[in-house]
């Protein structure tokens, strides 16, 4: 891309192409989520409830394991033509899966559209990484930010939408307008890499990785509900994956273009902003997931309305994001935000802690904006710090790097803060029903739904919501420690200045040689 490493792609075009690969990324992230509302309805037509979960599962799994792949062959070819081949991926998967019809599928279309989402994720921000100079780039990646977070938040509500007024193979096909809009916007305005060099690929790198974060994914994403903790095939995944990250980084040290480069690793504003996102990732994927649940069971709203209730996660979140980049591209230091935001996230976190039956909604809400306000103040400025931080030709692969961490954190955090719902709410029940003096119902452990719940009588439907929320309460006092930790990682992330051009000069410290300010 001569025209745009040097920087001259002119701003109009520029509008243009961030528009279109924002797009992307909104498209791409909201199929993460968009299904969850949608899935009692899927599988009453599919007729799959036994493979219900791998719905979720195959496309995050997708997404997940192919970022690093998209960013390094990014890296290597150029991004216009991956960038473009990942939507493509993505509207053929969301054509497939709006024709499905079995939950097998259904399953392979979805991991089909998840590789051309990790596509969307990791294009879209090297992308313009490549065609903006860090010190500017704030803007654009807090716009990044916010549209991931806010899609994270608003494809419950859109997908209780959707199946409420239309057919939950729409949430498919809505896809394909916008997708090719994208296409051709990108297609028309960016340009072409006029580079032609031989590459040697990262074959072995790529299999073994993708086993690896297979197999720990599958393992806290199944673990504790398709497949109990303690099965032989919970332990074979665990164990696989282990062995298999092992190995991927003897393969990386020996491979002549490496998918991760172990070189990153050396770099303390990639090693330290991917374990920080590992673990924001880990607190946020894994407290968001209960909010819709408490609001459907304790609360007894619909899907759709659940969804409406997250409205001020997202507004906290994306009013952050927004704010902090805009304050990184004129010219604030970025490191004091990842430390505010973890501290502000851990707040939120402990205030969510508190809430029962009988809190206000008015509370609630305020409980989710800070929480929103602490992720969005942290969650896309380590992109920026990572993409600055790193020689030109790393962009791709550090930018995807940052991104699998994040998505492995919640995953790790989605499975794990469920295994402690699961195991807390059965003693919670016992201790309730107890003071009844009556057994706890069977039914109450397996096959409650929030319309089944209202069919109780009084007694017990206060037992069993008790019992809801205060297990959930649980859940968040487990996160506080994860945000502390969190903030704790923070304080690590180095401060270096954010580099005027796209590329070092010659007054500039060599990016592989940089020390940091703080």
């Amino acid at each position: 891309m001569d025209q745009v490493e040097k920087g001259t792609l002119p701003k109009r075009e520029l509008y243009f192409v961030f528009g279109a690969l924002m797009l992307g990324m909104l498209l791409a992230a909201l199929d993460s989520t968009i299904v969850s509302t949608a899935l009692p309805t899927i599988v009453g037509d599919l007729h799959g409830s036994s493979h219900l979960a791998w719905v979720v599962v195959a496309y995050l799994l997708a997404t997940t394991v192919s970022t690093p792949m998209w960013g390094k062959l990014g890296d290597l070819y150029g991004r216009k033509q991956f960038f473009q081949w990942a939507i493509v991926l993505f509207l053929v998967g969301s054509v497939l899966c709006g024709f499905a019809t079995s939950m097998f599928e259904l399953i392979m279309f979805r991991a089909l559209q998840g590789l051309g989402g990790g596509g969307l994720m990791v294009g879209a921000q090297a992308v313009i990484a490549d065609i903006v100079p860090p010190r500017e780039r704030g803007r654009y990646a807090g716009m990044f930010g916010g549209v991931f977070g806010a899609a994270t938040v608003l494809g419950p509500l859109l997908g209780g939408v959707i199946v409420e007024y239309w057919s939950w193979r729409w949430i498919f096909f809505v896809n394909v307008p916008f997708g090719i809009v994208a296409l051709f916007v990108t297609a028309a305005a960016l340009p072409k890499s006029a580079e032609r060099v031989a590459h040697v690929l990262d074959f072995a790198g790529t299999l073994v990785m993708t086993v690896s974060a297979s197999a720990l994914i599958l393992f806290t994403s199944l673990g504790g509900s398709t497949l109990a903790w303690t099965s032989w095939k919970s332990i074979s995944l665990l164990v696989v994956g282990l062995v298999a990250g092992v190995i991927f980084v003897v393969v990386e040290r020996r491979a002549v273009e490496p998918i991760l480069p172990p070189r990153l690793f050396a770099n303390r504003v990639f090693s330290s902003a991917s374990a920080i996102g590992f673990v924001v990732g880990f607190a946020m994927f894994g407290s968001m997931t209960f909010l819709p649940y408490f609001f459907q069971t304790v609360r007894h709203v619909t899907p759709t309305q659940s969804g409406l209730r997250l409205l001020p996660l997202m507004v906290g979140l994306f009013g952050m994001s927004i704010l902090v980049g805009n304050l990184v591209s004129r010219g604030k230091p970025y490191r004091p935000f990842p430390i505010l935001g973890t501290a502000v996230m851990t707040v939120g976190l402990a205030l969510l802690g508190t809430v029962g039956i009988l809190t206000s909604s008015y509370v609630m809400s305020l409980y989710m904006l800070i929480l929103g306000m602490g992720i969005g103040l942290v969650m896309q400025v380590l992109v920026t710090a990572v993409q600055n931080a790193v020689n030109p030709a790393d962009i791709g692969a550090a930018t995807a790097g940052t991104n699998f961490f994040r998505s492995i954190g919640g995953s790790f955090g989605t499975a794990i803060f469920g295994a402690l719902y699961t195991n807390n709410y059965p003693h919670q029940l016992a201790t309730g029903f107890a003071k009844l003096g009556v057994p706890v119902p069977t039914h109450l452990l397996s096959t409650l739904t929030p319309k089944t719940l209202r069919l109780l009588p009084p007694a017990e439907l206060h037992v069993v919501l008790a019992a809801i929320a205060t297990s959930i309460q649980s859940v968040y006092h487990w996160a506080i420690p994860v945000g502390v930790i969190a903030v704790a990682l923070s304080l690590t992330l180095p401060e270096i200045k954010l580099r005027a051009s796209l590329h070092p000069v010659a007054d500039e410290v060599p990016l592989s040689h940089a020390e940091p300010l703080l």
